[in-house]
């Protein structure tokens, strides 16, 4: 997802009905300087539920949306966590939500994430990132991110004794990891201005990053999947010459080749997998080869079956398919036997099928998997590979 795609917030303070506008779900509400903290009753990674009761010793309170998948919110995150901890002590009250439904999250959109944003791996994400607030899960309903009009992740309310709103808006300025990109601190302005007792300088800003998946938005999965699934597949023939230009790999792309036939059944197994892998990864700097090893006069068998599987080349792939004078990253190979094989692909190779490589720009390989592999390892190691921000 590049930088130019992220969902740009509008400001909730100038937007006196952003539904109607702005396609938002029936029920969403504005909150306004003044106006009253919604209750709420949710489930947090803890097992615990939690509303306004629980915070009610704290002359003030932050809530916060923030997603598992959204690589603006990981950005805020690392300096949010820091934030919240020079707040200990000084009555300050703080939870985060997960507002998001995986019914209105398409596959394509969780590329800077090894997580979605269900509430299992709500729990996984936030002990991987060192949450010490609550981390509340309202993806079920979202009742909670329609009453506070949570615009996308992440989202900063901060309330006072009265549980009356003092700031709507972003915790900061900055999309990236780098400390050097903030320019504007608004959200930790207003809760220092709180705290010293000092009218907030900037009351709502507008916030940015990932829009909040709503279930509503359901229908617009459903037409992205149809439309993956109707994308045109193909397969070329290639030699011993022609794996080993892909295995150089030219690009500034991480690689994937992997090795498979219609007759191995852990290869057949595997493949989904592979395939949602590539899906996932569709706006990044990634590549999923395969390279049949059927017989080459069963490639329409070959290419059946990748149709059946949807293998195709994605959208953010084509640009550089292309600028290597290819029309697919599905092949089958017609060169000699195995050991050529091995000499063009990777001389390490064992034997076997499947196998798999990972493959760094320039032909450095940087991970192997003999026999039947994990996808979801696969997947965890490539997000730690390319990165959970956008650069």
């Amino acid at each position: 997802m590049a930088l130019g795609l992220l969902a740009s917030c509008p400001l909730a303070a100038q937007d006196p009905d952003p539904s109607a506008e702005h396609g938002l779900p029936p029920g969403f509400h504005t909150l306004h300087i003044g106006d009253p903290a919604p209750d709420f009753s949710l489930l947090g990674v803890d097992g615990r539920t939690y509303g306004l009761a629980d915070f009610r010793g704290d002359p003030f309170l932050i809530v916060i949306f923030l997603s598992n998948h959204c690589p603006a919110s990981h950005a805020a995150e690392t300096r949010f966590i820091p934030f919240v901890a020079g707040l200990r002590g000084k009555g300050v009250g703080v939870v985060a939500i997960n507002p998001n439904s995986m019914e209105g999250l398409r596959v394509e959109e969780l590329g800077y994430s090894k997580y979605g944003d269900s509430y299992e791996e709500m729990k996984l994400y936030s002990r991987e990132r060192g949450f010490t607030f609550p981390y509340l899960y309202d993806g079920g309903t979202q009742a909670t991110a329609r009453a506070y009009g949570c615009l996308c992740t992440p989202h900063m309310f901060i309330f006072d004794a009265a549980r009356r709103l003092r700031y709507a808006g972003r915790f900061d300025d900055s999309q990236l990891p780098d400390p050097a990109s903030v320019h504007s601190t608004d959200g930790a302005n207003a809760m220092g201005a709180l705290l010293a007792g000092r009218p907030v300088p900037a009351e709502v800003t507008r916030p940015m990053g990932c829009s909040t998946k709503w279930q509503t938005k359901r229908n617009m999965v459903a037409e992205g999947n149809e439309a993956w699934a109707n994308m045109p597949v193909s397969i070329e023939a290639a030699d011993a010459a022609g794996i080993a230009a892909l295995a150089r790999n030219p690009t500034g792309r991480l690689r994937v080749i992997n090795l498979w036939a219609t007759w191995c059944v852990p290869c057949v197994e595997e493949f989904p997998g592979l395939v949602s892998l590539s899906r996932r990864l569709e706006t990044r700097d990634f590549d999923l080869i395969t390279v049949s090893v059927d017989d080459p006069k069963d490639r329409d068998k070959a290419l059946a079956f990748l149709r059946r599987q949807h293998a195709a080349v994605p959208p953010g792939a084509r640009a550089s398919v292309a600028t290597q004078g290819r029309t697919t990253n599905n092949f089958i190979y017609t060169g000699p036997g195995g050991d050529a094989l091995a000499q063009a692909l990777d001389p390490r190779w064992p034997g076997g099928y499947p196998y798999t490589v990972v493959i760094a720009p320039g032909g450095e390989i940087l991970q192997r998997y003999s026999g039947a592999l994990d996808t979801a390892e696969l997947q965890s190691r490539l997000i730690d590979r390319l990165g959970i921000y956008y650069k």
